[in-house]
């Protein structure tokens, strides 16, 4: 176990940071909201004005909105593009981003949004038009028909969604503009947490521009409304370079610009924090404790400042195996059973990561209002039980081979190969013969939605802080996040009529019990609830990175520009 403290903040229904956080940390986090002020600034933190932060991350699938599926391009994203609202996590609330306002009917069917007046990086003006367009442009399969976004299940409540899907119109009748800073959302179903679905990073505006340009050719260089803009185009396995964007309707970044450098591990981009080259890395697992030690641990988890640069906060988040019901042998949802409670989540935690993370026993993470302590069942480490059921399914030869050989795929970085060493083990124990197919992550990623995998690593990070983002994106019949394949008709439509109850204790009671019908399925198994562990060099003078572990490089500061 570690000597650092991991730090736990509070996640209910409308509160990602609570109690944990000190009143003074939250303070300090004042303005740590894009598009807001900021009541520090240089002479608060005795940071400088300027200067380029070098910040690590490996090579994204996506950058722009048509396509942030996954942490390292939404990181990105995050700082080129502003969505209509934003959770603040210093109040606890939802709030405005790019809109002045937004009310809603009294069934929760239409939603009207009032948008502040912006521009986009290329000089134009943001319009209503232009968040139609880039909201159906991630649902159109015309966009780019050789490789489809697998995001657009977020927009799935608006209606005419099924009819753009399924390239039978070529709008959605949903989105309507009446003036030129008005966009108004009618759903084909009440939804009363739409508000938080229009937070998510890819539901941005996209300007005209890109109406003349391929997707692959938008991506290398995106045109946003965000606080950044690209200085360059993304070269791919090397660097993205974004600098401040001046005309920004909010207050302006205070660095210069940002060079996400891309490194193919985070052993190799520590060691490159380490020599003076990168100014945040994440840290390897097996420097966790040196690097609290020798940089000093963080005072909210949260936020770097000098002598306080190691983060190691909590997220709404969940590692997990994803397995392929749809072929090979994890059709048998006895296996899935077996394996999940053959494999010993808590020494995985206490040995590969110092106690910096905890075993999971639900695909919804502690916090999120509706989970239940214990509720996904076979999650527990039971090596008996494991052993009875393969016994029964599957029994050894003389020779104790009892005809399973699986094969477990993952990228190698960020610690995941030990994790993979150790399920590999553990499944050994109980007689079952396990290799590992280690890919680049996009490889994996186009593995897992080709469905070309028997079973394999993947995180879920709350996109939204509600239970209905862990069920409905992984589980829903056809959703691009559903990795497994699973598809089972009245989990699709019990989660349907839970999406539709307007009643927060209603809902969130419905979707309990649909997390239990899928927790029996199995379709994934949870491991761990993940933490954040990122560093900071001497020359970060503030940075705050979120529970969802996106950072609002608006507002860091170096301690020196030069």
């Amino acid at each position: 176990m570690a000597d650092f403290e991991k730090k736990q903040p509070v996640l209910d229904r409308r509160h990602f940071v609570g109690g944990a956080l000190a009143a003074s940390a939250l303070a300090a986090l004042a303005g740590c909201t894009k598009g807001g002020t900021t009541t520090g600034g240089s002479a608060a933190t005795g940071g400088a004005q300027g200067g380029t932060l070098r910040y690590y991350i490996n090579n994204p699938v996506c950058i722009e909105p048509y396509n942030l599926q996954e942490d390292q391009g939404t990181q990105v994203g995050f700082q080129l593009f502003d969505s209509l609202t934003q959770y603040n996590f210093e109040t606890g609330e939802l709030e405005p981003l790019a809109c002045e306002s937004w009310e809603a009917n009294d069934d929760a069917t239409e939603f009207t949004f009032h948008l502040k007046e912006a521009k986009f990086h290329d000089g134009t003006d943001v319009l209503a038009s232009n968040w139609k367009y880039g909201w159906e442009r991630i649902v159109n399969p015309a966009t780019n028909p050789e490789s489809p976004s697998v995001i657009g299940y977020h927009l799935a409540m608006i209606a005419g969604y099924d009819e753009l899907a399924a390239g039978e119109a070529e709008e959605m009748s949903g989105l309507t503009c009446p003036d030129d800073h008005t966009l108004v959302v009618t759903l084909s179903y009440a939804y009363a947490d739409f508000p938080y679905v229009a937070s998510h990073p890819a539901l941005a505006p996209i300007p005209d521009a890109a109406k003349d340009m391929s997707q692959v050719d938008f991506g290398l260089a995106p045109i946003g409304n965000g606080p950044f803009k690209m200085d360059g185009e993304w070269v791919d396995g090397q660097y993205i370079n974004i600098v401040r964007f001046d005309d920004y309707y909010g207050e302006p970044a205070i660095l210069d610009g940002v060079n996400f450098m891309i490194q193919k591990d985070v052993e190799t981009a520590y060691k490159e924090f380490q020599a003076g080259n990168l100014d945040v890395s994440d840290v390897p697992v097996a420097s966790l404790a040196a690097a609290a030690e020798e940089y000093g641990e963080s005072e909210d988890g949260y936020t770097i400042t000098p002598g306080h640069q190691f983060l190691n906060g909590s997220e709404p988040s969940t590692y997990y195996l994803t397995c392929n019901v749809v072929e090979g042998p994890f059709t048998d949802v006895n296996l899935r059973h077996a394996v999940s409670m053959a494999i010993n989540r808590q020494a995985i935690c206490d040995t590969l990561f110092h106690g910096s993370r905890t075993p999971a026993d639900n695909i919804v993470p502690p916090g999120i209002a509706g989970y239940e302590e214990g509720a996904w069942e076979y999650s527990k480490y039971d090596v008996d039980a494991a052993t009875e059921i393969l016994d029964e399914y599957y029994p050894a030869d003389a020779d104790g081979n009892r005809g399973l050989e699986l094969e477990i795929t993952s990228n190698q970085d960020g610690g995941h190969k030990e994790v993979m060493d150790s399920i590999i083990s553990d499944l050994a124990a109980v007689g079952i013969t396990c290799t590992a197919n280690t890919p680049d992550w996009a490889t994996v990623l186009d593995l897992y939605q080709k469905l070309d995998y028997q079973f394999g690593r993947l995180g879920w990070v709350a996109d939204y802080p509600i239970m209905d983002n862990f069920l409905y994106p992984l589980f829903y019949t056809g959703n691009g996040d559903n990795r497994a394949g699973y598809s089972n008709p009245t989990v699709d439509e019990e989660l349907m009529a839970a999406r539709q109850t307007v009643d927060d204790d209603e809902r969130i009671a419905a979707l309990q019990e649909v997390n239990k019908q899928i927790a029996e399925d199995m379709p994934v198994i949870p491991l761990m609830f993940y933490t954040h562990t990122t560093v900071g060099g001497s020359n970060v003078a503030t940075m705050y990175l979120d529970p969802q572990k996106k950072a609002d490089l608006s507002k860091a500061q170096l301690v020196s520009a030069e």
